[in-house]
């Protein structure tokens, strides 16, 4: 499964693949044209279907648009999908955009290698 879309900053078509799961949770097919999920503005900037949903989940930290991008890269990089194949999954044209998740992930392994002290 794929979900073709037309990426904002370069104007260029994009498919993207979707796991099966994600698949079974878009429920009937649409039109082509029609948006995934009606009501919701699909915007960085002004979203307020996007935070009714996020209150309602009862998250209270500022969470823009951009958060969920991010938390895709470093979960994907978690779970051990390559870089280059992030790079592509976030479109990235060049792989030193892509390499600033590997940091938070670097970052991320240096913290949890401190949480286990030894008392002496």
């Amino acid at each position: 499964y794929f979900i073709q879309f037309k990426q904002q900053k370069t104007k260029g078509v994009e498919m993207m693949p979707i796991s099966e799961q994600a698949y079974s949770l878009l429920g009937e097919r649409k039109e082509p044209t029609d948006n995934v999920f009606e009501g919701l503005t699909y915007s960085a900037y002004e979203n307020k279907h996007l935070y009714q949903w996020i209150g309602a989940a009862g998250i209270t930290k500022d969470i823009k648009f951009h958060c969920f991008r991010h938390t895709f890269a470093v979960l994907q990089l978690s779970m051990g999908t390559q870089i280059t194949t992030l790079q592509k999954m976030l479109t990235h044209k060049d792989l030193k955009t892509t390499m600033i998740y590997a940091k938070v992930m670097d970052s991320a392994k240096r913290e949890a290698s401190n949480k286990i002290s030894l008392e002496f």
